[in-house]
């Protein structure tokens, strides 16, 4: 790179990611990974396992498969979004605004999502049922989107905005969900302090999110940006992923910068640095994923589409989510097995070698582990379409998300530690990245 700013501004792309991820890819191929071996045969295993889910739950009726984003996680056990947009359309709000309270309400959301670890659930008031996990999380998130807890206005408890964020407390996301001794949850002030900070960062770029600084008046940007073909407004991902990156920078912990710049979820490989010594610029071996701004941008794409009519082009840009559930399928199906005493004692429970180890996401293991979850993603998409006869556009990565590898990695982590149907690898979360 010709200099620290044009490397951090590189470290931010959508084409980065798949770019260093695919060079620690190669590194395993040559088994050059410092903490995984690498078994590419056991791909075919994941396909065939991916597959018959597919097939149990769709029965080959694969164009009914929705695009992985947080509506299915509001959704969870009944329709909850149907109904509040037919409540909203019956009191007169546009297509747009109703569009515009779905940005709100998803982006708040996906910020809520960070891995609330195995102990946490969520009883639904009205229902009585019980959601864990992202369910859980996206359910908690929805009720507290209608009491207006994110919302400034109190005429308009349906949106998110920088004032209303700025009164958010620890202490009033925890009562509302319901988070207590016996109930607890990982990482409650870190996704706190995310949404405190999105207030600042709603408010520091009118140009993305208006005057009155809300993540849905996104929407008018991308207007800005589009294309009309016809009668169809096109937005490339480009556009919106411009928004998530430079809108929400200031929302992410400080951890990596490069000239002033905070890189949000990069971080360093060793594994690449020792591979080319003769790279002088250390942050040549950082590897981003974006994880959060990739879950984001998934969720955002749906609404505008079903609601707006528009078509978000580009959007096989965006890359396989490198968390738990897709990464755990590698390491239960044994394509990746951690070597044997490579991390050291204290990693493990009770400082043994015995049980599941627990990282921080910072840990060299966890940056290889994720960076291998990004090409292998597409790899078993590739897979999965050569076995159904069909394409990338018939059959997406945002579908095989949805319905092969993020429900696999479920599934298989349930088999394997039903006690909790936690991951192969425990993530020491503190709320922003997973």
């Amino acid at each position: 790179m010709d200099s620290p700013r044009a490397e951090a501004q590189f470290l931010r792309t959508l084409a980065a990611i798949r770019t260093r991820c695919a060079q620690v890819h190669d590194l395993a191929e040559k088994g050059a990974l410092q903490y995984f071996d690498y078994y590419p045969a056991r791909r075919d295993a994941v396909i065939a396992f991916c597959a018959s889910i597919m097939q149990r739950d769709f029965a080959n009726a694969f164009d009914t498969i929705p695009p992985h984003g947080r509506w299915r996680h509001l959704d969870a056990g009944l329709p909850r979004i149907a109904p509040l947009l037919q409540s909203w359309a019956a009191s007169g709000v546009s297509i747009a605004e109703q569009c515009k309270r779905l940005l709100d309400l998803f982006l708040v959301s996906v910020l809520l999502d960070a891995g609330a670890g195995n102990d946490w659930t969520y009883t639904e008031p009205g229902t009585g049922r019980t959601f864990s996990r992202s369910e859980g999380l996206g359910v908690a998130s929805l009720h507290m989107f209608c009491a207006g807890l994110f919302s400034g206005s109190a005429e308009q408890p349906c949106r998110v905005d920088a004032q209303g964020l700025a009164r958010i407390t620890t202490d009033k996301v925890a009562e509302a969900m319901q988070v207590t001794e016996a109930n607890p949850m990982v990482g409650l002030d870190g996704r706190t302090e995310l949404l405190v900070r999105l207030s600042a960062a709603l408010a520091s770029n009118p140009q993305f999110f208006g005057e009155d600084a809300r993540p849905g008046n996104m929407l008018d940007f991308l207007e800005t940006q589009s294309t009309l073909s016809g009668p169809t407004r096109h937005i490339p991902i480009t556009a919106l992923w411009t928004v998530l990156i430079d809108g929400l920078s200031p929302i992410w912990p400080s951890r990596h910068t490069l000239d002033g710049i905070a890189l949000g979820d990069v971080w360093p490989c060793p594994a690449l640095a020792l591979a080319h010594p003769e790279d002088e610029c250390a942050s040549e071996s950082y590897v981003p994923f974006h994880k959060l701004s990739g879950w984001i941008a998934y969720s955002l794409v749906e609404p505008i589409q079903k609601l707006m009519g528009w078509t978000v082009d580009g959007v096989e840009d965006l890359t396989g989510l490198p968390e738990y559930r897709n990464g755990g399928l590698l390491i239960d199906f044994s394509m990746l097995r951690l070597r044997p005493n490579v991390l050291d004692a204290q990693c493990f429970p009770q400082g043994t070698r015995n049980g599941i180890p627990r990282l921080p996401p910072s840990h060299p293991a966890v940056v290889e582990w994720r960076a291998m979850t990004v090409i292998e993603l597409d790899r078993i998409a590739d897979g999965l379409r050569r076995r159904f006869k069909l394409d990338a556009q018939t059959l997406t990565l945002a579908q095989v998300l949805e319905s092969a590898t993020w429900k696999g990695g479920r599934e298989i982590a349930r088999t394997m530690r039903p006690e909790t149907g936690g991951p192969p690898i425990d993530i020491i979360s503190d709320g922003t990245v997973f």
